[in-house]
């Protein structure tokens, strides 16, 4: 069976099912075999204040879902939505790819992939905000 392979640095924290895990002193990988567990790097999570961009408003919809804090039906039809509003606004092709395979990877039920898709628009977006302003 395949899962999700986190490699954690000392000290690093991360949400499994609402639990708070902190690893110890040295590096290690940890392998998450069950299906559809809750999982998020806390480095990787957004504070509710710090959303205050489209990308950021659906990264932080995959967070609640992956922290078990949105309902699991609902947060998926909410971050598919979210991320179809993006596909009218990234209108690149490599953007589009990105957020293709954020879909898809939301679908699958890998929402920890999603996150990191969507993440990886952020720079893009604020590139477009500083040619606006």
């Amino acid at each position: 069976m395949t899962g999700l392979v986190l490699k954690l640095a000392p000290g690093e924290r991360l949400l499994i099912n609402g639990a708070v895990i902190e690893n110890g002193d040295r590096r290690c990988r940890i392998s998450i075999k069950t299906p559809n567990a809750s999982i998020l790097r806390l480095k990787d999570a957004i504070h509710p204040d710090d959303v205050a961009t489209p990308v950021a408003r659906v990264c932080y919809d995959a967070q609640l879902l992956l922290s078990g804090d949105a309902d699991p039906a609902q947060g998926q039809r909410d971050l598919l939505r979210g991320i179809e509003q993006l596909v009218q606004v990234f209108d690149d092709p490599e953007s589009r790819e990105t957020l293709g395979a954020a879909a898809e990877d939301v679908i699958a039920g890998n929402v920890y992939r999603a996150l990191r898709q969507l993440r990886s628009l952020m720079p893009r977006e604020a590139r477009i905000f500083a040619q606006i302003t």
